[in-house]
């Protein structure tokens, strides 16, 4: 291939990446997503293995690079290496299918597992960055109710697929795509829903301040004080105030700190059930906790965050790494051990704190242990723009649509909001701003099929999918051989 021609391919697989990064928040526009992927295809047409593997890696480098920024705020060897690996698993799986048409009944399930691999796996995985979070504001987010987030991913690849069977000029294979797809969302609009039980008064306190500021340079006196003013803006009787995560930061036990009096104080005064994000010193390390106090003070339950920001709240092979970093977190997090939802005077909530809710299976640990709303108190104020917070916000309301339950989502600098179960943003905050938000929401109770089951089925789909791509193109030059054996045949006997 010529230096030209290496270029020109160069600058397509990089305009195909950055045609996903594009559809994904903060930028949000979502039809990219199906032309990027369409883009993805008309690359693999026809290219030998190796070749699939390359190309897509540097369509997907090109995607998750600069929408996976944030990460820099978290170790910049981690970023160089997380996003060079996670493009590799989509190089990966897309290699493994044939360069024929049957790759397009491959592609949506390579792109599945994938993207399911890498929301996974090394240390809990990153889902962040991701296809279905590229859809969550879009017509098509619903469908997250029949099987999870993985459903999404499906309908983006399948689209993208459908689109490029058009290029080729197979509406056949284009309608299987797009009636796929069809189905899928005809699947999930029938599909059991949850139903309301109770109307709650809810209120969602942001303190405010600049953002990019992390704990070690911050008061954390000053944080605490901006939200206990903000909560004076409250205006009750409310039935719930959720403040965001980790405002209060206290060494050894909250019950014996200074910090309680207050809180319990304002849950006197507000009359309401107060739950709060609280970090606890432990020794040489911390736990992340929301704690409850009902309206008469007293402490009631709280919930410890279980999954953990991997070099953010823990650093994974921390004996290792020592060696040639000593600029890492001195303090690891515990992890809790308990179902994610707090019992309060206002009702059963299921909890999902900060990182938790990019997680679907926190979520449905949430929901399926009786939550009838999902809290998200959260912590974005130490990563640069807003990638961050604007992806947690699609996140939330991917939550609120797989479970079918309004979601709260409260952040000490930005964004909080509020989200009903069709995954709509009724109300969300500036960044750095000091607002309360306050709405009537309604207690919900029920599962849906993605709180049931989970991925498993999407995951069973997309395995299929890959082995029926490659045996059918397998079967394909078979009889394309035999075909030409015959001919060959034919011709000498009538010679």
């Amino acid at each position: 291939m010529h230096r030209g021609s290496r270029a020109r391919l160069a600058l397509g697989c990089v305009g195909a990446g950055l045609l996903l990064a594009a559809s994904v928040p903060p930028w949000g526009w979502w039809p990219l997503a199906f032309v990027g992927i369409f883009a993805l295809d008309r690359l693999l047409a026809g290219q030998p293995r190796a070749a699939r593997f390359r190309r897509t890696w540097l369509v997907c480098a090109a995607w998750l690079y600069p929408s996976m920024l944030w990460m820099v705020d978290l170790t910049l060897p981690g970023y160089l290496i997380a996003c060079a690996a996670y493009a590799a698993y989509f190089g990966a799986a897309v290699a493994v299918l044939p360069s024929s048409r049957w790759r397009w009944v491959g592609l949506p399930g390579a792109f599945v597992l994938a993207e399911w691999a890498r929301w996974s796996w090394p240390f809990g995985g990153v889902p962040l960055s991701t296809l279905a979070m590229s859809q969550a504001a879009a017509p098509l987010a619903f469908t997250v109710r029949l099987a999870g987030s993985l459903v999404l991913v499906l309908c983006v690849v399948l689209i993208g697929v459908g689109l490029s069977a058009l290029w080729e000029r197979s509406p056949r294979s284009a309608g299987l795509a797009f009636g796929a797809v069809a189905l899928l969302a005809l699947a999930a609009w029938v599909a059991p829903r949850a139903h309301g039980v109770a109307d709650l008064d809810i209120a969602i306190v942001q303190g405010g301040g600049p953002q990019r500021t992390r704990a070690a340079d911050t008061d954390e006196r000053e944080v605490f004080e901006r939200h206990l003013a903000a909560s004076e803006d409250v205006d009750g009787p409310v039935d719930l105030v959720l403040w965001p995560e980790n405002v209060v930061n206290v060494e050894g036990s909250l019950e014996v700190n200074g910090e309680n009096e207050e809180l319990a104080a304002l849950a006197r005064e507000l009359d309401t059930t107060l739950i709060v994000g609280v970090v606890e010193g432990a020794a040489d390390n911390f736990l992340n906790a929301a704690v409850v106090y009902a309206p008469n003070g007293r402490i009631v339950d709280r919930y410890d965050k279980v999954k953990r920001v991997p070099f953010g709240e823990y650093v994974p092979l921390r004996s290792f790494l020592e060696r040639f970093n000593s600029e890492l977190p001195g303090r690891d997090a515990l992890a809790g051990d308990t179902p994610a939802i707090v019992d309060t005077p206002a009702g059963r909530f299921g909890v999902v704190i900060s990182w938790e809710v990019f997680f679907a299976t926190r979520g449905r640990d949430a929901i399926g242990n009786g939550g009838g709303v999902l809290l998200n108190p959260t912590n974005g104020s130490s990563y640069w723009l807003t990638q961050v917070q604007s992806q947690q916000v699609a996140s939330s309301r991917l939550r609120a649509l797989e479970n079918d339950r309004w979601v709260l989502q409260a952040a000490p600098t930005g964004f909080s909001a509020v989200v009903t179960p069709e995954g709509r943003v009724v109300e969300r905050t500036g960044v750095s701003e000091r607002r309360v938000l306050q709405h009537t929401i309604t207690v919900r109770e029920g599962e849906t099929l993605a709180t049931r089951v989970g991925d498993l089925p999407v995951l069973l789909v997309a395995v299929g999918s890959m082995a029926a791509s490659v045996l059918l193109d397998r079967r394909a030059r078979r009889r394309a051989r035999d075909g030409d054996d015959g001919a060959t045949a034919a011709g000498s006997v009538g010679a």
